[in-house]
């Protein structure tokens, strides 16, 4: 649940960022980073996707990615005629920023991917997953997959086990930072059955909105490689690099409040 807004500061104009987390974690994820940009006098949004957080649904009530995405289109449904945000979407939280462009582009000063999965205009937004798992760019080690139901209808469902979450995820943290998310983290879906099923988001859409992507360069679950690839299929307005691990609000997270405010005083 997010805390509530600092009031707006005059320095920034009062700068609306909305922090949008991958998935098993939820906007909590972001503490380290929300307070100081708040404390800065923007106002930050920390939304939990459905399912996530303290949301109090089920995967199984959540059969689709808009639905898992509904909280983030609500907010920016909620925002008045005019104002506009940046959109930050961390791992799997790239797509939910995507769709979220898509359906709002007058409300998207820019799209940020941290180190996230980026859909590009051509192929459907199931296509850079099903390339990252086709490709085997990551060991799954003790991540947990497996069917929610016997027919199939509902998509797959995915937990992170600790050896992975300390060995491909978390490995640059602090020793606290892995006690509160395995403590926190809940049982979530990439949601490919159903992004196979939607058609590409439009050029005319998402593809308007200023987009800038932060490569992570010690990620060992979405590597370096892949996120660089991810950039060559669909080329952005600007790169830049932290050197982090894949949860880069837990482990670098004053490298990454410099990077938002930089994208946040450049683009809104």
């Amino acid at each position: 649940m997010d805390a509530p807004a600092a009031a707006e500061g005059s320095g920034n104009g009062g700068k609306h960022i909305v922090l949008v987390h991958g998935a098993c974690l939820g906007g909590w994820s972001w503490f380290k980073v929300a307070t100081p940009l708040r404390a800065a006098g923007y106002r930050v949004d920390t939304p939990d996707l459905a399912a996530s957080g303290v949301d109090p649904r089920p995967l199984r009530e959540v059969p689709t990615f808009r639905d898992y995405t509904q909280p983030l289109l609500d907010l920016l449904a909620s925002l008045p005629e005019g104002h506009r945000v940046v959109l930050v979407g961390h791992s799997l939280g790239g797509v939910n920023v995507a769709l979220a462009a898509e359906t709002f582009p007058d409300k998207v000063a820019a799209v940020v991917f941290l180190c996230a999965f980026m859909p590009d205009c051509t192929a459907r937004p199931s296509h850079v997953m099903e390339k990252f798992v086709e490709g085997k760019w990551l060991d799954w080690m003790d991540t947990e997959m497996k069917p929610q139901d016997a027919e199939g209808k509902l998509p797959m469902s995915m937990m992170f086990g600790p050896r992975i979450i300390r060995e491909k995820f978390f490995q640059l943290c602090e020793p606290e930072d892995i006690t509160l998310a395995a403590s926190l983290m809940r049982v979530s879906s990439m949601f490919v059955e159903d992004l196979v099923l939607q058609q590409p988001y439009t050029k005319e859409r998402y593809g308007s909105v200023r987009k800038v992507y932060i490569v992570c360069r010690e990620d060992h679950a979405i590597v370096e490689k892949f996120q660089r690839w991810m950039v060559e299929n669909n080329p952005v307005d600007e790169v830049k690099e932290i050197v982090a691990d894949h949860v880069v609000m837990l482990s670098r997270p004053d490298e990454l409040v410099r990077c938002l405010t930089d994208i946040a005083n450049k683009y809104a």
